[in-house]
């Protein structure tokens, strides 16, 4: 008797029952961001501990800003952006990055009690990275800053870090805003 037949319809169903299961790949978060331009598209977004950050909700004030002014501390940049987490009020959470002395684009730096900083606060957690004594380090990166146009464009990632509370990573920001 030749077992070849059997053989080869066993091995087919197999096969056949590999392909019924599909995985997908895992999402990239990155992609759930908005692009990094500098054409005055009004985006903000970054991850926070690897999950996609963009602002939402409203509590009645603009959930993005930013505000430059050239002649006060010899340029003072603040970015802002909030969000809920959920439904609930107390989810909350949001992120400040602030500079002086930016007069151009380039590379600086965000350290504690320097001259630019950033700041993290989450309602629902209690942590607040807002002033005190707190680990940070972080870049900001202005690749744009056009006042004749009125666009300010750039990157950003920082770490914060403090005892009693969980640390926030925020990797690939970038924001660009039309003044």
């Amino acid at each position: 008797m030749n077992r070849k037949p059997l053989l080869y319809l066993c091995l087919a169903m197999l096969t056949q029952c590999s392909k019924c299961k599909h995985d997908p790949a895992p999402a990239d978060p990155a992609a759930a961001l908005p692009p990094a331009t500098q054409t005055g598209a009004n985006t903000f977004g970054c991850l926070v501990n690897g999950q996609a950050w963009t602002p939402s909700g409203n509590d009645g004030t603009s959930n993005y800003s930013l505000y430059y002014d050239p002649s006060y501390r010899n340029g003072t940049l603040n970015i802002g952006a909030y969000r809920y987490a959920n439904s609930n009020s107390n989810s909350k959470q949001l992120i400040t990055i602030y500079s002086d002395s930016l007069r151009s684009v380039g590379n600086y730096f965000l350290v504690k009690d320097g001259r630019q900083e950033a700041f993290f606060k989450d309602r629902a957690t209690g942590c607040e990275f807002l002033g005190g004594t707190y680990y940070r380090r972080g870049t900001l990166i202005i690749t744009r800053l056009d006042l004749q146009s009125g666009i300010i464009a750039g990157t950003f990632s920082f770490t914060l870090y403090k005892p009693g509370c969980d640390s926030i990573r925020v990797t690939q920001g970038r924001f660009d805003k039309k003044l």
